[in-house]
């Protein structure tokens, strides 16, 4: 099942809604987003059998929010 505006927001936290429109795009689905989820919050010790590597549409998700961590951090 595609993730949708609010999954991306109950999941991800509060992302511009820009952020939110490309993630949709990307077609990502709700077991995808909550693996993204759990990269960025640094909690795959406890995924068990999730633990691998993101790919696809995951990583690519992935990567544009901690472009965006990283751009948010130079601009404080």
């Amino acid at each position: 099942m595609k993730a949708t505006y609010d999954d991306i927001k109950r999941l991800l936290g509060d992302l511009d809604d820009h952020t939110v429109a490309e993630i949709e795009g990307t077609g990502l689905s709700i077991a995808e987003l909550e693996e993204v989820s759990a990269h960025l919050a640094q909690e795959t010790d406890v995924m068990g059998d999730l633990r691998k590597p993101l790919t696809g549409r995951a990583l690519t998700v992935y990567n544009l929010l901690r472009r965006q961590e990283a751009q948010w951090d130079e601009d404080r």
